[in-house]
């Protein structure tokens, strides 16, 4: 088989990816249109990412939002989107760009689609540093036997599926 030269897994992702874009630049026009309201995964360590130390603590590698009912001062570029949530009543502006996306599902019309942060570009310098800074917490004894790490909070998007 012939090599990929062209690359067009990236050129699909950064095509979808715009779609992601043109979708949030609507909405931060004119609303959320009927029953439509999204989920957005994103890598929280992924160039460009900017979040409380509070919320990286908690969601050190992925995080899901909702852009639903509660949210504001909704911006969007042409490299990504900047948006105000609360969490545990606190009020938070997160900036995420395009290239830390890694899933969009809009449950109301089951569409959803799935990105691959790694193709994005400076991507393996992320996972390089994340992977250092594993190492050198391990080394330095940070995690102690029993002690119990914040983790990333995984919610299945089936639960918010339609059933026929």
């Amino acid at each position: 088989m012939a090599e990929d030269h062209m690359r067009y897994d990236i050129l699909a992702q950064e095509a979808l990816r715009g779609v992601v874009r043109k979708v949030l630049a609507e909405v931060a026009k004119t609303g959320l249109p009927g029953e439509h309201h999204f989920f957005i995964s994103f890598v929280t360590r992924a160039p460009g990412v900017r979040l409380s130390e509070k919320l990286l603590g908690q969601y050190d590698k992925e995080m899901t939002i909702v852009i639903q009912n509660q949210y504001w001062d909704l911006k969007v570029n042409e490299t990504g989107f900047e948006v105000g949530l609360s969490f545990d009543g606190i009020p938070e502006t997160l900036v995420v760009p395009f290239s830390a996306v890694k899933g969009f599902f809009d449950p109301s019309v089951q569409f959803g689609l799935q990105f691959d942060p790694a193709t994005a570009p400076g991507a393996a310098a992320v996972e390089a540093d994340a992977d250092a800074e594993v190492e050198a917490t391990a080394e330095a004894g940070a995690v102690e036997a029993g002690e119990e790490k914040p983790g990333e909070k995984v919610v299945s998007l089936d639960a918010f599926r339609k059933k026929p």
